[in-house]
C-alpha cells in the first residue's frame, strides 16, 4: 500500500501506541468475558471500568490510524480510562486475568500519555 502525499506516515511512537491500545482492548474484552462467568457485585463494578477502557482504547487506536487531529486529546482521555481500569482490576489481586488486564492497561496508559505529550507544544 502506498503512502498518500496528504497523509503522513505513522511514526514508530504512534505504531507502538496503536499496538498497546489494541492489546489493551483485546485483554479488556477477554477480562469482561471472565468477569461475566464469575458474576458477583464486585465483578459488575469492574465491568464498568473494563467497558470504558475497551471502547476508549479501540477509538484511540482508530483515531491514530486515520491521523485524526484530535488523536492527542483522545490519547490523554485513553490514558485516564486505562488508569481507572487498572485500578479497578487490582481490587482483586488473586485473579490472574484481572492482573493481566491491569498490566495491559498500565502499558497502554503510559504509551498514551507519551503520545498525548508528543502533540503538545
Amino acid at each position: 500500500m502506498t503512502q498518500s502525499p496528504s497523509m503522513p506516515a505513522l511514526t514508530r511512537q504512534m505504531q507502538d501506541c496503536i499496538a498497546a491500545c489494541m492489546d489493551c482492548h483485546s485483554v479488556c474484552e477477554e477480562t469482561m468475558s471472565s468477569c461475566m462467568q464469575k458474576g458477583g457485585q464486585q465483578q459488575m463494578q469492574i465491568m464498568r471500568a473494563l467497558m470504558d477502557c475497551s471502547e476508549t482504547t479501540r477509538m484511540c487506536a482508530d483515531m491514530m490510524m486515520r491521523r485524526s487531529p484530535m488523536h492527542t486529546d483522545m490519547c490523554a482521555l485513553c490514558a485516564k480510562a486505562c488508569d481507572i481500569c487498572a485500578e479497578a482490576c487490582t481490587t482483586m489481586p488473586d485473579d490472574q486475568q484481572l492482573t493481566r488486564c491491569a498490566e495491559a492497561c498500565r502499558r497502554c496508559a503510559e504509551s498514551c500519555r507519551a503520545m498525548a505529550g508528543a502533540g503538545r507544544v
